[in-house]
């Protein structure tokens, strides 16, 4: 019955993307909608995606082995971060019309050093990626007792959807 849950769930958020996908026509559609979300939906959808599974799961077991010291930095230092970054950078970079990081060091700077920046973020975030998929295997792992079938059945599921969101998005 739980596996049926879990199974439910990816087909609802996998359904919910695939229809988010139809609305997005370009970058600034795919980076922040379009700029049309009211700002409590666009604080819960960063806090959501700041804090992943691998959050939840990590952070809980880093509390039980070394208490509250233990997680210290993570939610509470990432929280401060997210805070920080909306109230003294999301404003500015608003007014000048950037959407990314990288965005600003090419206005800034030069476009290699955007290239750079973006080089950099994707290397850290294929850590926090694979991170997501070693906690969707270890729910599944534990559902189904072990089965592999689950697991080949998740990056069925994973990858198609991945690469739809990510290089479907345009220019």
């Amino acid at each position: 019955m739980i596996l049926g849950f879990v199974i439910l769930y990816l087909l609802i958020s996998v359904g919910i993307g695939l229809y988010a996908a139809t609305r997005v026509h370009n970058a600034k559609d795919f980076a922040v909608a379009g700029r049309s979300l009211p700002l409590p939906i666009v604080t819960a959808t960063v806090f959501a995606t700041w804090f992943g599974a691998e959050a939840v799961l990590g952070i809980s077991a880093t509390f039980v082995k070394e208490g509250l010291r233990g997680v210290v930095a993570d939610p509470f230092g990432s929280s401060l971060c997210l805070i920080l970054a909306g109230l003294f950078f999301a404003p500015r970079f608003y007014r000048l019309n950037l959407l990314t990081v990288g965005d600003f060091y090419r206005e800034r700077f030069h476009p290699s050093v955007e290239v750079l920046c973006t080089l950099c973020i994707v290397g850290s975030y294929l850590g926090w990626v694979a991170a997501q998929f070693k906690v969707l295997g270890l729910v599944l792992n534990v559902v189904t007792g072990g089965d592999t079938s689950a697991r080949r059945i998740s990056r069925a599921e994973a990858m198609p959807f991945s690469f739809r969101t990510s290089f479907g998005a345009g220019p």
